[in-house]
């Protein structure tokens, strides 16, 4: 360990992270690429002086600044071709389909180029989301289309604590979505096709011929994903039994998959290095083959990833170098983030290269406290170890973001992973005779069944629910220093010094004080929120602990609500207490109004009160500006839009501030307003 922290590229990935997270969160360089490269030959210059300090900390910014730089040649919009620049209301635009995405209830979804807009080229991608129909077959990679359809802006979460999709997508260079039937837009023939359409036609062409052999829906969905990196197919209901055993990463093609493949390969090639120049061969065929695999598996982020860090490691293996697998995470990750920065804000690249890390720092010491002879229980004891290790990565941002922890994940690890390599070669092995046509029947239904129980596995240890441990919240603070906390701790294991031991204690102290804090923050605070539901109205009071709802919704639905889940977990709301609050609510020395469709209402002294409208009350909005003079209108889901934009007009020309939660989403006030 202390020769990776010595390994130079890892104080250059740190520094390249320092200036992607620096210019994507700041937005700070303005001044164009010309500046940018000037400025970086410029600091070039320097790296020559005979000053060691010097000719070190300016080789550090040049890095920050590489980072800086990699973020912005990646973003669509600093190039003068972005499509927006062309877009009217009348625009023609020529769509190119990049990605498939998993369809939802009312649309099927894709990920698009803007190739063209009024006969001009143009870059960026937009979400195209097209109404599902039982008649039109849908697109494929490299299909083009044209069509005229309003480009929409993403829309933040409505309610607070939701996943925010605007940014997740944002992250990916996405900005507008587009909505359209199949009627809408004319299919152009195109006789371009990208390594990603290629890789699209691959993956069909296996599927349609593993269709002809009677696999189950699940079997074939599964297939699908451990394989070709297809999860389209799978039902929710199978995904989250996946998640609750701790088990989604084998629907994941990445870095597990390619790892085993990885050993496999090493073995079965490793008598080529007794001829000359064997190693250098057995390298090549490995890393083509790898490539191969990431082509078959659609070359989707999380596998070009994985192919990308184990081509380094089977690089480093052949030259048998210490330390191999340590500094191939480090030269794939810079490497990584150079090519593209925006991996940085994935949710798997984070996990895969956290779960690595763990592994790399803290197996060794949890495995050297037992040895065992027998090679049967020592390949089980080390399978324990990986396993544990990678949890300890991954634990406090799996938590962070998924705010559940599966007790049962060992479980699910000792069973599935020693017979992993064994189902991934089946797999191939399956796929190749079915392209061939030469698959017998019996060998398809014997893995078919392997899979059906796997499958039936995971769905028993996902219904342990004991050992499922649910709605943990944790602050992006409190995830930070947990990660302080576990690695002072390992690096105490490893020193033993009254230093480290320091750091450990000094580790422990931030997180109880942060803890008593964020306990007291909880504790004390006091909010009145308008949340946003379509068609309904949710109107609450939160009191420390304890939420207090207005709705007309069933109260089971009122707490399995995703609005209000999302909030009840985030905030650590202890209970949730149904209430009327007839019309009238003081909260923060402010009177609030609460006018219903039946549009009755006292005035009894109201002092600039704010006024919630819900379900379409049938008033004068006009006399009742005058006549109470509100200091802000709030019109909440629950109101037809043709009422909203009426009442936004009104509210204009009395220059009311208006607030309609489909828009700005959820109204909150606090006692600080």
């Amino acid at each position: 360990m202390k020769r990776l922290l010595t390994y130079l590229p890892l104080h250059f990935v740190v520094l390249l992270i320092l200036g992607i997270c620096f210019q994507f969160f700041t937005q700070f360089w303005v001044f164009g690429f010309i500046k940018l490269f000037t400025l970086l030959a410029f600091l070039s210059l320097f790296l020559f002086f005979r000053s060691k300090f010097l000719s070190t900390a300016i080789c550090f910014l040049l890095f920050f600044f590489i980072g800086v730089s990699s973020v912005l040649i990646n973003e669509s919009r600093n190039y003068t071709d972005f499509y927006e620049q062309y877009l009217n209301e009348n625009s023609s635009v020529v769509l190119q389909i990049y990605k498939v995405l998993k369809p939802g209830n009312f649309y099927k979804k894709y990920e698009a180029k803007v190739v063209l807009v009024d006969n001009n080229r143009t870059r960026g991608n937009v979400l195209l989301n097209i109404l599902n129909d039982s008649i039109s077959e849908p697109l494929k990679v490299d299909d083009r289309i044209t069509l005229k359809s309003t480009f929409k802006k993403l829309i933040p979460p409505l309610n607070p604590n939701q996943f925010n999709y605007k940014s997740y997508l944002a992250k990916q260079g996405i900005y507008h979505q587009i909505f359209t039937k199949n009627n809408f837009f004319l299919k152009l023939s195109s006789s371009r096709s990208s390594l990603f359409g290629f890789s699209s036609k691959l993956r069909f062409k296996i599927q349609k011929s593993l269709k002809r052999y009677y696999f189950k829906d699940e079997e074939l969905a599964v297939i699908n994903a451990l394989l070709l990196g297809q999860r389209q197919d799978i039902s929710k209901e199978l995904i989250t039994n996946y998640q609750n055993a701790g088990a989604i990463h084998i629907l994941a093609v990445s870095g597990l998959h390619v790892g085993v493949i990885l050993l496999i390969l090493a073995f079965v090639f490793k008598p080529l290095e007794r001829v000359k120049n064997g190693k250098f061969l057995k390298t090549f065929i490995i890393i083509l083959l790898l490539w191969m695999f990431a082509f078959v598996a659609g070359l989707s982020a999380s596998v070009v990833r994985a192919v990308t860090m184990f081509s380094f490691v089977a690089i480093g293996m052949s030259f048998r170098q210490k330390n191999v697998v340590a500094f191939s995470f480090i030269s794939s990750m810079f490497f990584l983030l150079l090519i593209n920065p925006m991996f940085l804000f994935d949710v798997g690249f984070q996990l895969s290269y956290l779960a690595v890390l763990g592994i790399l720092w803290t197996q060794p010491k949890i495995y050297a406290i037992y040895n065992p002879k027998n090679k049967i229980v020592d390949f089980f004891w080390k399978l324990f170890t990986v396993s544990i290790a990678a949890q300890v990565g991954i634990l406090p941002l799996s938590i962070y973001y998924f705010q559940q922890f599966p007790g049962l994940f060992l479980m699910s690890n000792l069973v599935i992973i020693p017979f992993l390599g064994a189902i991934l070669v089946g797999g191939i092995v399956i796929m190749g005779l079915s392209l061939l046509d030469v698959l017998p029947q019996i060998l398809g239904d014997f893995y078919g069944s392997i899979i059906s129980w796997m499958n039936a596995f995971v769905r028993w240890v996902s219904h342990q629910e004991d050992f499922l441990f649910k709605e943990i919240s944790i602050s992006f603070l409190m995830m930070l220093f947990w990660y302080i906390f576990i690695f002072s701790g390992i690096y105490f294991l490893i020193r033993k010094s009254a230093k480290t031991l320091l750091y450990f204690f000094m580790s422990i102290i931030c997180i109880q004080v942060l803890f008593l804090f964020e306990k007291k923050k909880s504790t004390t605070k006091k909010e009145f929120i308008v949340f946003h539901k379509s068609r309904f109205s949710i109107i609450g009071k939160r009191v420390r602990g304890d939420l207090y709802l207005q709705d007309d919704l069933d109260s089971l639905i009122v707490k399995n609500d995703y609005a209000i889940k999302s909030y009840r977990i985030a905030e650590n709301i202890k209970k949730i207490r149904k209430t009327n609050f007839k019309n009238f609510i003081q909260f923060a020395d402010k009177d609030i109004l609460l006018i219903d469709s039946l549009g009755v209402f006292h005035l009894n002294n109201l002092k600039k009160p704010i006024v919630v409208l819900q379900y379409s009350p049938k008033i004068n909005l006009e006399r009742m500006i005058v006549n109470i003079k509100p200091s802000q209108i709030i019109a909440d889901g629950s109101n037809y839009k043709s009422n909203v934009l009426f009442w936004e007009k009104t509210c204009l020309k009395y220059q009311i501030p208006f607030h309609y939660t489909g828009q700005k989403g959820a109204f909150v006030l606090d006692e600080k307003f």
